[in-house]
């Protein structure tokens, strides 16, 4: 398992040392022990890794949005649980099994491996995933204002992967910067731009987000998954 972490896993995905430092703690303390879903602090992983809170947080998000971690549940008191993958388990790592169902669109084939910023057509399915509205704020985003956001920020090692890019207005993509998601939310509430449950599900969509569950629409097969803002308290 460690030569596939050090020669496939890790080069793959262009770990850093911090995302090596978090998945080697993590891995000892779960897999290593026989368990499937390990419960974990960012308090605590911050501290069996000697790095800060924030350089921990970052890592485990781009962990969760590489695939290498499940979330199974996060609560507002940074409490995770997370399976832990071997490396063979990532997508991208693993050689992918065939599948009956040709995909729609060339642009979609790896869809797990697919620079969404690379194409436009890629771009134009994660605006239709939002449904016209910016996955931040919930306003409805003309055509002319709205753009794709990072959301773990590429200064952060965020990639161009559909589960770290969002549609969103041009007013909350200058103002969010190099703050993360969770981070940008919390202050839209706070500015009262966001409502409790608003925020509540803003929160449970980046997890969503993360695990993979918000596909981008497929072109000529309708929507291959949930949408990031339908059903979630959209401002009509």
């Amino acid at each position: 398992m460690w030569k596939q972490f050090e020669d496939l896993l890790a080069p793959k995905l262009n770990f850093s040392r911090t995302d090596r430092a978090i998945y080697s703690h993590l891995f000892r303390h779960s897999r290593l022990e026989g368990k499937l879903r390990f419960r974990f602090s960012i308090a605590w992983l911050a501290r069996g890794v000697s790095l800060s809170m924030k350089a921990t947080r970052g890592s485990v998000r781009r962990l969760v949005a590489r695939g290498v971690l499940g979330l199974v549940e996060r609560n507002c008191r940074s409490q995770h649980v997370v399976r832990v993958r071997l490396p063979l388990e990532v997508k991208g790592v693993r050689t992918p099994r065939k599948t009956s169902l040709p995909p729609a669109h060339p642009a979609f084939a790896k869809i797990e491996e697919a620079d969404f910023m690379e194409k436009q057509v890629l771009r134009a399915s994660l605006h239709e995933r939002e449904g016209g509205h910016c996955f931040y704020c919930l306003r409805r985003s003309p055509g002319d204002r709205k753009c794709l956001d990072h959301v773990v920020p590429q200064a952060q090692g965020g990639g161009n992967s559909y589960r770290n890019l969002v549609s969103c207005c041009v007013d909350c993509n200058s103002q969010k910067g190099e703050q993360t998601a969770e981070e940008y939310l919390r202050w839209l509430f706070r500015g009262r731009r966001l409502s409790d449950a608003e925020l509540g599900g803003r929160l449970r969509a980046l997890d969503d987000l993360a695990a993979g569950k918000l596909l981008p629409s497929v072109p000529g097969r309708g929507d291959a998954g949930s949408d990031g803002s339908k059903g979630k308290g959209v401002r009509k």
